[in-house]
């Protein structure tokens, strides 16, 4: 039997916490009750907080776990759900990581204990945090909601952070991305930890999809500015501009008064990525729009972005989404809800 335990936390989304729970106790149970099969379980699920009293993952519910951190002596594996703020104080505020951590920051030396102890971690969107903050993701690869990974890029320069991933794997340190990435990063560890007949039993049974890759697919247009570099914000304007017209850096670092290097520092510093990642990725996500809502070719569409090697279009945004612009169309495209008579 193995003893995972899913952290109840003030601040996050509540399905992060209780999916992953009810994905952990119906291994080895819903699909053999549903098939008529002797039940044999494969977790023993505790539920626990920093005092054992009441958490709130947002204003409209109190949740009550079953331990107190300090009661758990032993685990083998601890889930992190989502954490820190909640979606009323994010509106208010916008998503501050200090904030988000500090709300439950208390449980951080528990963690440094418990993986020196020999358990293995997992957390998902932005409970990524608190393995972050507690120098434990430190040079290995981690993801998390696409959302807030340039923000946790910058508060954790430290961790190889790779957002366009669902799901990274490190030596018994595990992330998940967005907030549906819960299912994802719980079945993984069912498969980690059972193997993949059993994962596919209780999918089935819960009527889940099967661990995916990527999440790059589901990311918006970027963001002209989030930072207080002017010279930058006018590259970044004219970028969105003309996104779809053949761009020469060095002029454009010209254009805006700078040398080519400094240019590709300070573009790096303000936006996280080097000008023609920025680029690429506009452009991608100017193409996943087009592919959502019209109804160019796939061709056309690489033509109306700047790609006119329909060859390489589709190389890049597969290497950008996971999926093929066809592939990515079928899956986002819009669709009539009703069947026409």
């Amino acid at each position: 039997m193995i003893d995972v335990t899913v952290l109840f936390l003030d601040g996050g989304m509540l399905s992060t916490a209780i999916g992953p729970m009810e994905v952990f106790r119906c291994t080895g149970v819903l699909w053999n009750l549903l098939t008529e099969r002797p039940v044999a379980p494969r977790f023993r699920v505790t539920t626990a907080s920093f005092d054992g009293g009441g958490a709130q993952p947002d204003e409209l519910v109190t949740v009550t776990p079953t331990r107190s951190l300090a009661e758990i002596d032993h685990t083998d594996l601890i889930f992190i759900p989502a954490a820190g703020l909640t979606l009323a104080s994010m509106a208010e505020t916008g998503y501050d990581v200090d904030a988000a951590i500090a709300r439950n920051a208390r449980v951080i030396p528990w963690l440094r204990a418990q993986w020196s102890r020999g358990a293995q971690i997992a957390a998902v969107c932005s409970g990524v945090a608190l393995p972050a903050a507690a120098g434990l993701l430190d040079g290995r690869p981690a993801t998390t909601h696409w959302g807030i990974a340039d923000l946790f890029r910058q508060r954790f320069p430290d961790v190889d952070w790779q957002p366009e991933y669902l799901v990274t794997d490190s030596a018994g340190l595990y992330c998940g991305g967005g907030i549906n990435a819960a299912a994802d990063l719980s079945l993984y560890l069912v498969e980690k930890f059972c193997g993949r007949e059993l994962t596919m039993q209780v999918a089935k049974a819960m009527l889940l999809e099967m661990p995916r890759t990527w999440q790059v697919a589901f990311a918006h247009l970027p963001a002209s500015a989030d930072h207080h570099d002017p010279a930058i914000q006018r590259a970044q304007d004219w970028i969105h501009a003309h996104y779809n017209q053949d761009t020469r850096f060095e002029a454009l670092a010209q254009h805006v008064g700078m040398s080519p290097r400094n240019f590709l520092r300070r573009f790096k510093e303000a936006t996280g990525r080097a000008p023609l990642a920025y680029l690429q990725n506009l452009r991608i996500a100017t193409a996943k729009r087009h592919l959502e809502t019209g109804r160019l070719t796939v061709q056309q569409v690489g033509s109306a972005v700047g790609y006119d090697d329909a060859i390489f279009f589709r190389s890049l945004f597969k290497r950008h989404t996971g999926l093929t612009p066809a592939e990515y169309r079928q899956r986002f495209g819009k669709r009539p809800l009703l069947a026409a008579e």
